[in-house]
């Protein structure tokens, strides 16, 4: 595995720019994003084929794409943590869950979803080292969430437990259900913040190299929205989110926020979060 400069592959999401970014490093590709984007991931890789797909997490927009690649690249390995291994084998439940909040746009969004095969894959459970790369597991935005140090560059390639940033616009914390945890969300930025990477390389999007103040603002952006899904309706709730992702500097990008994070996915994964940290504390209280 080499140490060249992380570069981003923009896969164009549904026609739009800087949606969803692929890391490629060396042999090793972040995140190859949904099938739906391969005619615009493919010709980025095919000359010098990846070693292997370092996943962050299994949602279909970061990892969609993941049976047809190894379809394709019969040498090419899956890393994954261990909680999302299974559903990689067998994708059915994963299309099931996503199928209830996509419906007939499955298709359209995320394109075909293919099984891994389980010999192809490398299952993790953080602290590894994989070459270059240092594995560390950083649940929060979801139960099977890893981040990827890379040691040679000092880049941590983060999925979405660094959140969402686009064009200089404000950190927002994309939280769908079925599996948001804020308090697991929170040790997972001490993770990032102990690691002290020179830059965060996100799927949505680009490379942040402004890490303490990034991760501040993810913090208390974690604070805002459960304040947000405790006292709003989703009508509330959406508003409050879309005047946020309005504040970005340079451009509009509100839609690009709507369409990586969709409003109504966040209010019902934070609902649902809330209603279990409250029936725990019931339980824990009786």
């Amino acid at each position: 595995m080499s140490a060249e400069q992380p570069q981003v592959i923009d896969l164009m999401h549904l026609g739009r720019e800087r949606a969803i970014g692929a890391w490629r490093v060396g042999d090793v590709v972040v995140d190859p994003g949904p099938s739906s984007c391969l005619p615009r991931l493919l010709p980025a890789i095919e000359a010098a084929p990846p070693k292997a797909l370092a996943l962050t997490h299994i949602h279909l927009d970061h990892a969609g794409a993941a049976g047809s690649l190894a379809a394709r690249f019969p040498d090419l390995e899956v890393w994954v943590h261990e909680r999302g291994a299974p559903h990689l084998v067998d994708p059915s439940k994963l299309l099931a869950s996503a199928t209830r909040l996509y419906g007939d746009d499955m298709d359209r969004l995320w394109g075909e979803v293919l099984p891994v095969p389980a010999e192809r894959l490398r299952v993790l459970a953080g602290g590894e080292r994989m070459g270059p790369f240092e594995v560390a597991y950083t649940p929060g935005h979801a139960s099977h969430h890893m981040a990827y140090r890379h040691q040679p560059t000092g880049w941590a390639f983060t999925g979405d437990v660094a959140g969402v940033r686009i064009d200089g616009g404000p950190v927002m914390a994309p939280t769908p259900p079925p599996d948001i945890d804020l308090v697991a969300w929170r040790d997972s930025i001490g993770v990032l913040e102990a690691w002290a990477p020179r830059a965060l390389a996100v799927t949505h999007f680009g490379c942040h190299e402004n890490v303490p103040d990034h991760l501040q603002a993810l913090r208390r952006h974690l604070d805002e929205v459960e304040q947000l899904a405790e006292q709003l309706d989703e009508a509330e709730f959406a508003a409050a989110i879309a005047a946020r992702a309005a504040r970005a500097p340079e451009r509009d990008v509100a839609p690009t926020y709507g369409q990586t994070m969709p409003s109504s996915q966040g209010y019902q994964g934070l609902r649902r979060y809330l209603r279990l940290r409250d029936e725990g504390a019931e339980r824990a209280a009786i």
